[in-house]
C-alpha cells in the first residue's frame, strides 16, 4: 500500500469530516420529518382516512423531481430515496391505523 502524501490525507480528513457533518444533518432531519408524519397518521386513523395519498406522493415526486435538478442531483435518485421513505411513512400509518 502506498503511502498518502500529508496535504492529500488532511484533505481527505477535512472532506470527511464534512461527510459525517452532513450525514448526522440528514439523520436529525429525517427523524424531525418522520415526527411530523407520525402526527399525520395519528391524524389519519382519527378520521379513518387512507395511509396512501397517491395524489399527494405524486406532487411530492414532480417537486423533489424539480428541487433535485436545481440542485445538480439526480432527480431519479431522489425520486427512489422519496420513495422509499414514503413507503416507509405508509407503514408507520398502517400500524397506526390497525392500533386505532
Amino acid at each position: 500500500m502506498t503511502e498518502t502524501a500529508p496535504s492529500v490525507q488532511a484533505e481527505l480528513d477535512r472532506l470527511r469530516e464534512s461527510i459525517d457533518n452532513i450525514d448526522a444533518a440528514v439523520v436529525h432531519m429525517l427523524a424531525e420529518r418522520f415526527k411530523c408524519t407520525q402526527q399525520v397518521g395519528h391524524l389519519k386513523a382519527q378520521h379513518q382516512l387512507p395511509p396512501a395519498d397517491p395524489a399527494r406522493e405524486a406532487r411530492q415526486i414532480a417537486r423533489l423531481r424539480s428541487l433535485a435538478e436545481s440542485a445538480r442531483l439526480d432527480p431519479a435518485f431522489a425520486e427512489k430515496l422519496l420513495n422509499f421513505i414514503v413507503a416507509e411513512v405508509i407503514r408507520h400509518h398502517e400500524r397506526i391505523a390497525e392500533a386505532h
